[in-house]
């Protein structure tokens, strides 16, 4: 495998995460978000982590600016911190705030990589959480004008939107499972977060198509798995259909195809918890279908009949052997092409993205200054390996961002998973090069296609 069997025009990036690098929490006119809030409950992160420093990025952008380049990618996914460029939520943006993103966006076309922008990746001014958060319908109309002061302010430069980062992870780890920022355990507040995220997905794009600089792409970011049935039992298929309509479709369907799944929707209707549709609604999903669909893999989940999740009734299980990373994640490459696969025969031929992909590893071992990070490179060249048999396939895949450019603070988890390419004291704030990061540097210079 070498970088000319791609496209030309193939996507090739990291990403972050504005709460999980900035640091700089409450400097220049930002004001606290709801991980800020957060991480302020006892026991809400390990050792009481938070991104008030992170990885310093507000305050070493060009350093990390460099290290992008030496990477050798030609695009870079970020997000705006909502509570950065608008401390309140609402109206009024804040200069300083959105100066650091010009100086970023600016920094990124000075050295001939492609800025790709995701608008929300959890973290939510805490301003609006305090008047009902994603709960509340008011949300749409918030993000619809937050989105909109975006693409006035960046998008004559930046030419790739997402929307959403994950949504499922806003509603249901923060809504209902409580392990994520707002620490909600309500499952009708699941539920409306669920469609207010996805209403908020087609106002936002209705926004773009519409604005004079609108004239780039735009989509949503979803976290997918492939649901593997534990046996042929009739009983596990049929927890494994339960599952991917939690997991998968209750954000598929509206996203892609303007409505929601029916059998979703009437376990959700069954448990008193109907998704909050009105009039109208379903004509402003249809009518927003994404331009590419960003899609987050990391692994698949193997399902079996069980109460773990008393809605949808299914528990996971791991299977035996399998190699595991630092998350406690199954590596399966295999998983990717499945999963894309599944997309083009349920969704049609919608582009592609790989938005994130990569592996916790313990990176115990450093030489030279350099960790020696052997899992994580063989994780990225076998996942590269499954995404270009999905090119061979003529699955239209356009384009691959590894997670991430930097270690950096790993939400609940605090600073105790390490994803980066390249190495961050903490304490020092010093970046060093892991050994995948140098594999992907040296696939990047191999010549592209002709």
């Amino acid at each position: 495998m070498k970088r000319s069997d791609f496209s030309a025009d193939f996507l090739w990036g990291a990403a972050t995460a504005a709460y999980q690098i900035e640091g700089a929490a409450l400097e220049d006119g930002r004001s606290a978000c709801i991980w800020d809030q957060f991480a302020t409950i006892p026991g809400a992160t390990r050792d009481g982590h938070s991104g008030a420093v992170a990885c310093d990025h507000y305050h070493r952008l060009d350093e990390d600016l460099d290290l992008l380049q030496a990477l050798g990618v030609n695009t870079y996914r970020f997000s705006i911190s909502w509570s950065r460029v608008m401390p309140s939520g609402q109206a009024t943006l804040n200069p300083a705030g959105v100066a650091f993103y010009n100086r970023l966006i600016d920094g990124l076309l000075a050295r001939g990589i492609q800025p790709a922008a995701t608008l929300y990746h959890w973290d939510l001014p805490q301003q609006l959480q305090d008047q009902g958060g994603w709960v509340a319908r008011d949300s749409v109309a918030w993000f619809e004008a937050y989105a909109k002061a975006m693409f006035d302010c960046f998008a004559d430069r930046v030419k790739i939107w997402f929307t959403h980062n994950e949504p499922w992870v806003v509603a249901w780890a923060g809504h209902y499972i409580g392990r994520h920022a707002p620490g909600m355990t309500d499952l009708n507040a699941a539920v409306r977060v669920t469609h207010h995220l996805n209403l908020s997905h087609a106002h936002a794009v209705a926004a773009y198509r519409q604005h004079p600089q609108g004239n780039g792409k735009i989509g949503a970011v979803l976290n997918l798995y492939p649901m593997v049935p534990a046996s042929e039992a009739a009983e596990d298929h049929a927890a494994a259909r339960r599952a991917d309509g939690y997991h998968n479709r209750l954000f598929l369907d509206p996203v892609l195809l303007g409505n929601y799944p029916a059998d979703t929707a009437a376990i959700l209707a069954q448990a008193n918890a109907a998704l909050p549709i009105e009039a109208g609604d379903l004509a402003a999903l249809a009518a927003a279908r994404s331009d590419f669909l960003g899609v987050n893999y990391y692994f698949r989940k193997v399902v079996l009949a069980g109460d773990a999740h008393p809605v949808f009734r299914f528990a996971e299980t791991k299977p035996p052997g399998a190699p595991y990373t630092a998350m406690d994640w199954e590596v399966w490459p295999d998983g990717l092409v499945d999963l894309l696969r599944r997309l083009r025969t349920d969704y049609g031929d919608m582009p592609i993205l790989i938005t994130e992909n990569g592996a916790a590893f313990a990176d115990e071992t450093i030489i030279g200054d350099v960790v020696q990070d052997e899992d994580r490179r063989e994780f990225v060249a076998t996942h590269l390996e499954a995404a270009l048999r999905a090119v061979h396939e003529g699955i239209p895949l356009q384009g691959y961002y590894y997670w991430s450019l930097l270690d950096n603070f790993e939400w609940a988890h605090g600073y105790h998973k390490r994803f980066g390419l390249f190495r961050v004291d903490y304490a020092t704030q010093k970046r060093s090069w892991k050994s995948s990061g140098q594999w992907y540097r040296d696939f990047l210079r191999s010549p592209a296609k002709d």
